[in-house]
């Protein structure tokens, strides 16, 4: 008999939004431009710099790469400072909406009673943003945060899991993660809990191979007058992915 599904954690970039393309790696490059460094990240540097976790860390791997050395602490907080400020306004302006579905899941979650963590590499002020702009709703169904500033080690480590098994009483039978990405995924699993990764514009492509630890992999969780889209998994019967279908998820090996 399947566990009772009593709990989503919700990771944020490319799942709850499609923030790193047109988010992200927007801030990014307007950093570096307010500093009055050279580079822009285009999409598919952007991508392979996506395997790096967390801001600071990835403008920290991007430097070493482009200049041989490490860069100092205080130039990679200051970048990363700038680059959340543009972020933000990204966000106020309406250019990061929601993906699709997220809405409606969030809020048949919490009527029903479940409880709802956000779970990412990103910090504390970008989830601040983006639930800003978003349907008051959607920020007060989630009970806890565990972000970037959390952590000493960042996805694809557990820890960020791990602590909001914690936040759970360490419970994971019931527990369902929604990811986006392979680094997302081996979080989630490294942590012992179940994985649904909706895939995103920055993953899309990947290998399926890479996903092969999810319960299911879709394009998404929900399609506009279609079905949602299963790589891997169960059918979804209702055309988008419910809470009945996450809990079936619960039983699938």
């Amino acid at each position: 008999m399947a566990p009772a599904l009593s709990a989503l954690l919700w990771d944020v970039d490319g799942t709850l939004a499609e923030t790193e393309f047109e988010g992200h790696r927007v801030a990014f490059n307007r950093s570096f431009e307010a500093a009055g460094l050279p580079w822009r990240w285009d999409r598919p540097t952007y991508g392979r710099l996506l395997a790096v976790g967390g801001g600071h860390e990835r403008i920290t791997a991007f430097l070493r790469q482009v200049e041989g050395r490490t860069p100092e602490r205080g130039r990679v907080e200051e970048l990363q400072r700038r680059k959340q400020g543009f972020y933000a306004e990204l966000v106020q302006q309406g250019r990061l909406a929601l993906r699709p579905g997220v809405a409606r899941l969030v809020a048949d979650a919490a009527a029903a009673g479940l409880r709802q963590g956000i779970v990412t590499t990103s910090g504390r002020s970008a989830v601040q943003a983006l639930l800003e702009g978003a349907p008051p709703a959607l920020g007060r169904a989630f009970d806890f945060w565990v972000c970037g500033d959390d952590v000493a080690r960042k996805k694809p480590d557990p820890e960020a899991y791990r602590l909001a098994l914690g936040q759970l009483g360490g419970e994971v039978a019931g527990v369902m993660v929604l990811e986006d990405s392979p680094v997302g995924l081996a979080a989630a699993t490294g942590a012992g809990l179940s994985c649904l990764v909706c895939l995103s514009a920055a993953t899309r492509e990947e290998p399926a191979s890479r996903f092969s630890a999810a319960r299911a992999v879709v394009e998404g969780l929900e399609e506009p007058g279609a079905t949602v889209v299963v790589r891997r998994g169960p059918p979804c019967p209702e055309g988008q992915v419910t809470l009945s279908w996450l809990e079936r998820l619960l039983d699938t090996p």
